[in-house]
């Protein structure tokens, strides 16, 4: 009987083998069915529990007494209290409340007390881009809110203080003190332009400016610049209190350029009264002509025929336009004289400078003139501002270079143009130690950039 039973399970098995075999799919579907409906079983089961919704509930309130009962934060532990300090810089939208919250204050006399006074209304309240620090007690009341800015080209700082008196009173007064001198090293990676790079590596954009012009005679910022380029750079800063309150002006610089390094040194020889940026190795990097009348800036037009805007028609384009906002300074280029200054049909107001060698630049669409004709001007020297008067469809520098009255390229000629004399024999000891210690720095701030890519 036993045997009987034992070759009926093996034969049941082996037929159920072959059907797996033979009908794979059938077999899988018919198991899903039965799982779906046996847990369509137990779901309807599970709905007939009762809605939590429909039970009974009852609301417990206890009163709890406070730990701190009203006591600031120091109460609570064994010690003395303490200061809290915040920084920030002021918003153009900013008012009383805003000011305090983002500093951390919670004090409404305090709030009070910036409305009403003069001195905080003139110089803090809408002021976009001022430095101010806070000192507030342990429980966020105000103990004294400090401000700073300094004037554009001022050797100088305003420093505003609002202060708690003894009597819990607050009093305001403003300060002036002189700036002081510092120097920062930064380095930055071109993945895009100049500018995006910087603002990468939290350089001011008065440097990055600075820096393009330092190299404009030997880089194409505008069309030469490649991806994984590399600069480092050690400017000046004016800071007040220990804090930067602007950027100064660009001392080093090393750039490299595809596979090219060029590199800038500010140096002014002692008893001089002015200075200039030489390569490392002495060689003056002033040339006769700047590569642009305008700060660094787009090119919107250049050297060479083109569809004018106005008359629809193709004609050569006999200089370089400058794309920039009404009213940024034009400067000259070269030293020399001014030989006409008004206005002329299509190029509006528009001034002429006569240069050596029978050189002339034009600078048109002005909207202001500065010189008058027979000024003498010296290269860089301001001469109007940038405008859209005579034939121009909107805000924008025309720029000429003429060589006997024949139109030039500008930028060819300004590349070309002759290098200023080289450090003197005289001032080389002093700038050689400048040099190396320049190089050390250098060195470092690529160091710095190659550590934080990696």
């Amino acid at each position: 009987m036993n045997n009987g039973l034992t070759t009926a399970g093996l034969l049941l098995l082996s037929q159920l083998k072959q059907t797996l075999q033979t009908h794979p799919k059938r077999i899988t579907a018919a198991l899903t069915t039965l799982l779906l409906t046996t847990g369509g079983g137990a779901f309807a089961v599970a709905s007939l529990a009762p809605d939590p919704a429909e039970l009974p509930a009852r609301t417990v309130t206890q009163a709890v007494q406070s730990l701190a009962e009203g006591e600031p934060l120091s109460a609570l532990v064994d010690g003395p209290g303490f200061s809290l300090y915040r920084s920030d810089v002021t918003r153009g939208a900013d008012t009383a409340e805003s000011i305090l919250q983002r500093l951390g204050v919670a004090d409404p006399a305090a709030a009070a007390f910036l409305r009403a006074d003069n001195a905080v209304r003139q110089n803090l309240l809408g002021r976009v881009g001022r430095s101010m620090s806070a000192e507030a007690t342990d429980d966020h009341r105000l103990v004294r809110l400090t401000a700073r800015w300094a004037q554009d080209d001022s050797d100088r700082f305003q420093r505003l203080v609002v202060e708690r008196k003894p009597d819990g009173s607050f009093a305001s007064r403003i300060e002036s003190a002189p700036l002081t001198v510092g120097s920062r090293l930064a380095g930055g990676v071109i993945r895009s332009s100049l500018f995006a790079a910087t603002d990468a590596a939290s350089i001011p954009d008065a440097v990055a400016v600075q820096l393009a012009e330092v190299f404009s005679g030997d880089i194409d910022f505008r069309r030469a610049l490649r991806k994984e380029d590399r600069f480092s750079v050690v400017y000046e800063t004016l800071e007040a209190d220990g804090e930067p309150l602007r950027s100064g002006r660009v001392l080093s610089a090393e750039f490299q350029n595809g596979e090219k390094t060029y590199n800038a040194l500010w140096f002014q020889p002692p008893g001089a009264a002015k200075g200039a940026y030489y390569t490392l190795d002495g060689q003056s990097m002033r040339r006769a002509y700047l590569t642009s009348p305008v700060e660094f800036s787009r090119v919107s037009s250049g050297f060479a025929m083109r569809l004018h805007p106005i008359h629809k028609t193709w004609r050569a384009h006999l200089g370089t336009d400058f794309a920039a906002p009404t009213g940024t300074a034009v400067r000259t280029v070269g030293d020399g004289v001014v030989d006409f200054a008004g206005v002329q049909n299509g190029y509006g107001n528009v001034v002429y400078v006569k240069h050596r060698n029978q050189h002339v630049t034009i600078y048109a669409h002005l909207s202001r003139i500065d010189v008058r004709k027979g000024d003498s001007v010296e290269q860089g020297q301001k001469l109007g501002a940038v405008g859209a008067t005579g034939w121009a469809t909107g805000p924008h520098l025309h720029f000429e270079f003429r060589v006997n009255g024949e139109a030039r390229d500008p930028l060819s000629i300004a590349r070309e143009s002759e290098a200023a004399q080289p450090v003197s024999n005289a001032a080389r000891p002093a700038f050689n130690r400048l040099a190396s210690n320049m190089r050390v720095q250098l060195s470092s701030a690529l160091q710095i950039l190659q550590a934080s890519a990696e």
